[in-house]
């Protein structure tokens, strides 16, 4: 079992970018630019690497490998994305891994891009990639191929990595002491005042989680969650607004992720997913995600209305102008307003929720934080349906 904290420093102090890993500062994956460079490495890094493993680490610095970190990203159907424009695609999983002197919240990307053997290339064009092309690792770059002649050449001298990636994974393997290390200081630094717990499944897996017990409506649900699998040092959720229902038994470990939802105020709670980690005898664990959520319905006059004076907080802080208390309560529920404006049918509104990151950005109220999770929910249904 790889320890994924281990793994990240042993890849960053292996060499600088090459054939078989690349990294980042952050992915932005809210436009088609940044979705086509990411596929484009993913298709580049598949390429060059047709017998083993190779990785994208995201939250360091290019010039000295500053782990500086990145925010929680669980966006597991990101499969789905590869597999929507790459034909031949790789296997991708992302996960999102802690250090311990990163600020809460934070946390590496880990990219893992499996072999399959085959060719990738693009079957739709994104961005300025167009249909067909074919990407390669030369160094630490990700190169387009001209032609099929330069195809066959970079086949036949494809760079073996297979023995370099296998020993760095060898190097990256768990022990005792990280796995111990790891429940001492969820449970007795980190989360110490947000009831953590614990649980070992197979005797051999565990999982520890926190949060704090928050009844609605005779239903006692977890937020400020935090749950961990210790053995390979992976965040398996993080979130700082939603809430989440969580069961166990001796094979598997159930996490159910509500969303709160309304127009003028959050007090409605959606069910959004439900994760379940499945725990086998053979040491091997299997994740499966199932979609729940059911966006609310709403009168089109009234969202019409709210639309519109949603936009006009938007201009309002575009130009700089002062927001009156009630603007400044309407821009905290901007984001999930104009979420549930795109998914009633307002097909504008998800683009100029995309627009405003920024003026959120530097607004220094909440309102980013939400626009975050607006943009995570989206990406899961859009993703979900591919």
């Amino acid at each position: 079992m790889i320890n994924k904290r281990l793994l990240i420093k042993n890849l960053l102090a292996h060499n600088d970018e090459n054939s078989f890993y690349d990294k980042k500062r952050q992915l932005n994956m809210h436009t088609k630019e940044g979705k086509g460079k990411f596929l484009k490495h993913i298709c580049a890094l598949s390429n060059s690497n047709q017998t083993n493993n190779s990785y994208i680490v995201v939250g360091v610095e290019d010039h000295d490998n500053a782990i500086v970190g990145d925010d929680f990203f669980d966006d597991s159907r990101i499969q789905n994305l590869v597999n929507a424009f790459l034909d031949n695609p790789p296997k991708i999983q992302y996960e999102n891994v802690p250090f311990p002197n990163l600020p809460k919240g934070k946390v590496v990307g880990l990219v893992t891009v499996k072999p399959n053997g085959k060719i990738s290339s693009f079957k739709k064009s994104i961005h300025n990639i167009p249909y067909s092309a074919v990407f390669f690792r030369r160094g630490s770059n990700s190169l387009p191929v001209d032609s099929m002649a330069d195809l066959n050449a970079l086949k036949s001298n494809l760079n073996n990595n297979t023995e370099t990636v296998i020993s760095i994974e060898n190097n990256s393997r768990n022990s005792i002491a990280h796995t111990l290390d790891g429940v001492m200081d969820f449970m007795n630094v980190r989360h110490k005042d947000i009831g953590p717990r614990y649980k070992v499944f197979k005797e051999l897996f565990v999982i520890c989680w926190a949060g704090v017990p928050k009844k609605i409506r005779e239903h006692t649900f977890l937020s400020r969650v935090d749950i961990e699998l210790i053995n390979e040092q992976v965040k398996l959720f993080y979130s700082a607004l939603d809430v989440v229902e969580i069961k166990y038994n001796q094979n598997s470990f159930t996490i159910v992720e509500y969303v709160p939802l309304g127009l003028n105020d959050k007090t409605s709670y959606y069910p959004l997913e439900k994760l379940t980690i499945n725990f086998h005898d053979n040491g091997y664990y299997k994740i499966d995600r199932e979609m729940l959520f059911e966006p609310p319905q709403f009168n089109k006059k009234v969202l019409h209305h709210i639309y519109n004076s949603m936009l006009s907080v938007l201009t309002k802080l575009q130009k700089g102008l002062s927001l009156t208390e009630r603007e400044l309560a309407d821009l905290e529920n901007l984001p999930s307003t104009l979420m549930l404006c795109h998914l009633n049918g307002f097909e504008d509104a998800k683009q100029k929720l995309i627009d405003a990151k920024p003026l959120l950005k530097s607004s220094g109220t909440p309102a980013y934080l939400a626009f975050k999770e607006a943009m995570r929910i989206l990406r899961k249904m859009k993703y979900d349906t591919q």
